[in-house]
């Protein structure tokens, strides 16, 4: 049987970003099948590889995280040789071209994205930037996150901002450079020609604001933090039970009733404080505190089979070791086992497509410093003597360890 392969088969990717707005979008293009080739800092390579810890066998686990499926060339772009080979790449084996180097570093490296395009208009380049076009700012996600707004509505109600537990601005970020990337794509595929996209952090954030942004915009009024509840919805929260809390997520009024009736109180949706959600919004207080009197007596294992079974979204919350030891990810298979050249059984997390005649799913893990380089060379039309010279001169460097 012939091998099944992504959706981007046969799709080049050549990969100038760091860190992880633009690392995390060009893995999950070579999850969807996608050729990628990662140019790194001849020396340091990503930044995230000195991110840590945690290391495992020397390789840091921020690193591991974001960047499987890739090939990586190592370079030293201020070298009019290593400009070179990225200007091959980029003209003559590249769909599409992600950086994320701040505004007018590329100029200077003799690699300017209109020169590229010019010289291969199929080519399609992608920026990632901090701020919108014109302002030249580096973007960094804990920045952005309290300049954009996010941690404005994060945290405790009557506490500081919080950040998001994770880099939610360069995710946000991320998800939009993968979709325009793709919609590019298709776009070349019906005009025959490329065009450059830029997207921003900053952006990206904003319009994450989402339903909280429309009601800013719609009523003037700046939305605060509600803590774990939902600014237009109750009961939408933790609540406590008599041993952990759980997670109620209330989406309409006849979730509310059949709640009111799990809980042997169905006279609440009788109640005016409670009839209607914007009743139990005005009333949030109120209402959670009946709840966790009624849950009082419960454990949470109790509270969410009573809760399930009467069709009442809820669930437990839980820790990250608990989340891989339950029975999602099992049941998903949504961790990858792959084997890196310096760890036996590296575990990843798999990207949530599930296709049904081209998988998505791990294909490489995570490269070595410089482990394709010399393939790469090779692929360009260097011969054995040429790669020598580019790694002694080093314009170029290699890892020690046999590319696989």
């Amino acid at each position: 049987m012939a091998e099944r392969r992504g959706p981007l088969d046969g799709v080049h990717v050549l990969d100038l970003s760091r860190v992880l707005a633009g690392p995390f979008a060009t893995m999950a293009l070579g999850e969807l099948g996608a050729r990628v080739i990662k140019v790194e800092h001849v020396l340091e390579g990503d930044e995230t590889r000195s991110w840590g810890p945690p290391f495992v066998a020397g390789e840091s686990a921020y690193y591991l995280g974001v960047n499987r499926n890739k090939e990586s060339i190592a370079l030293d772009l201020t070298r009019p040789e290593a400009q070179d080979v990225v200007r091959r790449l980029a003209t003559g084996w590249a769909d599409v071209l992600v950086e994320n180097f701040r505004p007018g570093n590329l100029d200077r490296f003799n690699l300017a994205l209109p020169a590229l395009r010019e010289a291969q208009p199929r080519l399609i380049t992608a920026s990632v930037r901090g701020y919108p076009l014109g302002d030249d700012r580096a973007g960094y996600d804990f920045v952005i996150q309290g300049a954009g707004g996010l941690m404005s509505i994060t945290g405790p109600a009557d506490g500081e901002p919080y950040k998001v537990g994770v880099a939610a601005a360069d995710l946000f970020t991320s998800s939009f450079l993968l979709s325009g990337v793709l919609a590019a794509l298709y776009e070349r595929a019906q005009t025959g020609r490329g065009q450059h996209l830029s997207v921003s952090l900053f952006e990206s954030q904003v319009a994450m604001l989402a339903n909280v942004a429309s009601s800013y915009l719609l009523t003037g009024r700046p939305p605060r933090r509600y803590g774990n509840a939902h600014p237009s919805m109750a009961p939408y929260e933790a609540i406590r039970t008599k041993d952990r809390p759980i997670a109620i997520g209330v989406g309409n009024d006849r979730q509310f009733a059949s709640l009111a009736r799990v809980l042997g109180h169905a006279e609440w949706t009788l109640d005016d404080r409670f009839r209607t959600n914007p009743d139990r919004v005005v009333h949030r207080a109120e209402l959670i505190a009946a709840i966790e009197a009624a849950l009082s007596s419960m454990t949470r294992e109790e509270a969410l089979t009573a809760l399930t079974q009467g069709g009442i979204p809820c669930g437990p919350i839980r820790s990250v070791d608990e989340v891989f030891q339950g029975p999602e990810v099992e049941q998903a298979g949504t961790v990858a086992h792959m084997h890196h050249p310096l760890i036996d059984d590296l575990p990843q997390v798999r990207l949530p497509w599930r296709y049904t005649r081209t998988p998505a799913e791990p294909r490489l893990p995570p490269p070595l410093h410089g482990q394709h380089t010399r393939g790469i060379l090779r692929e360009l039309g260097m011969g054995e003597d040429e790669i020598r010279k580019a790694l002694s001169t080093g314009y170029a460097s290699a890892s020690p360890v046999a590319e696989e």
